[in-house]
């Protein structure tokens, strides 16, 4: 298991557009993907739109991604760069 706590950049947050493409990047990878916010410790399916944009997590709040599987780390180190550009926010 392999685990990282990221801030979010995006001035929208995990919301809308910055959430599709945080999923369709969690998409793109084999291993177990879970994302949550860090500070409480409920864990939502990294894969799922709904899941994502249910944690509300806004531009400043630090997201804990946790990951397992041969592909773990790279998922991480993809799912990381998402959070920590503006570009999915459309800037």
């Amino acid at each position: 298991m392999t685990d990282r706590v990221v801030t979010v950049v995006p001035e929208a947050g995990l919301h809308a557009r910055p959430a599709a493409e945080f999923v369709e990047t969690a998409n793109e990878y084999d291993c177990k993907i879970e994302a949550g916010l860090a500070d409480n410790g409920e864990r939502v399916d990294a894969r799922s739109m709904l899941a994502v944009t249910s944690l509300g997590a806004g531009c400043g709040d630090n997201v804990a991604l946790s990951a397992e599987g041969e592909d773990a780390e790279d998922a991480l180190d993809a799912l990381e760069a998402v959070l920590s550009t503006s570009e999915g926010d459309g800037g």
